[in-house]
């Protein structure tokens, strides 16, 4: 840091003296003239210069075997191909660049089966199945024929549908009979699953009265059966327009509160019984 004391007005740096006595001198590879230590220091840039010197007599010889072709083709003798430039650089173009990711991918793989006994790290996604890249064509149901494939005959699969879209759910054992989310299967549960209610009555498309963040919920559930690993689209179905005439579900909340206003008032009526029929025992 002397050359800062310099700049602030501090003693000059004495200059450089090379008193490295025990260590041979050799040419300086950048400056003419110039004698350097062959200390360890030095080296690399000592065998960069014989490196280069090789690399240019290694082209100098191409060069001369280049002209020579070349007279022996103009005076239309026959010549063997001439062999390329052997310190021309090469670019690493699109196949260097290919092989170089597929060889990446490659020890990533084996990194992770080696690591967490899995090739793609136990990562899990609709990407990774084989099903995500084949062809499809959808089926278009109807109501009664979504229906059938509720889980209760063994030999078909289970399907529900979410906006329309119906999908796969065979895998998981919670919507076969008896499962947590059986009223899902065989039926366009949408307004189930903006609700989260299980009540076989909100087991419907209509989505009337809903308010804006239970949509958003049936959009979070629309993305999830779409990504899901386990399961896979298989078509869409048909519903008859919602008569507006008809009653909007209640809210299982709204009833499971009306329930409890009900057993309270019927306690109530219960307690006053009792006590009128004691006060009258008293007479």
């Amino acid at each position: 840091m002397s050359w800062l004391k310099e700049m602030a007005g501090g003693e000059k740096m004495p200059p450089y003296v090379e008193n490295d006595s025990s260590s041979p001198k050799v040419k300086d590879p950048y400056i003419p003239n110039r004698m350097v230590s062959n200390k360890p220091a030095n080296r690399p840039f000592l065998a960069y210069r014989d490196y280069r010197e090789k690399q240019e007599a290694l082209h100098a010889e191409w060069l001369k075997k280049k002209e020579e072709h070349d007279e022996k083709v103009a005076r239309g003798e026959k010549v063997e191909p001439l062999e390329p430039d052997p310190t021309a650089v090469h670019e690493v173009g699109v196949l260097g660049l290919l092989k170089f990711i597929l060889y990446l991918v490659l020890i990533i793989a084996l990194a992770g089966k080696f690591i967490t006994g899995s090739f793609v790290w136990e990562y899990e996604s609709q990407w990774l199945q084989l099903r995500t890249y084949m062809p499809k064509s959808d089926r278009l149901f109807s109501e009664r024929m979504l229906a059938q494939y509720d889980g209760s005959d063994p030999n078909k699969p289970i399907y529900l549908a979410i906006g329309g879209v119906v999908y796969d759910v065979t895998k998981s054992s919670a919507y076969r009979p008896g499962g947590s989310y059986h009223v899902f299967a065989g039926a366009d549960a949408s307004r189930a699953f903006a609700t989260t209610c299980l009540d076989q009555d909100h087991a419907t498309h209509d989505l009337r009265g809903l308010s804006a963040a239970e949509l958003e919920s049936m959009q979070n559930w629309k993305v999830f059966y779409r990504d899901h690993k386990d399961y896979f689209r298989v078509g869409r179905v048909t519903h008859k327009p919602v008569d507006p005439s008809t009653p909007i579900p209640p809210h299982c909340k709204a009833k499971k509160e009306e329930e409890k206003k009900r057993q309270q008032r019927a306690d109530a009526e219960k307690a006053a019984s009792e006590q009128d029929r004691g006060e009258h025992d008293e007479l």
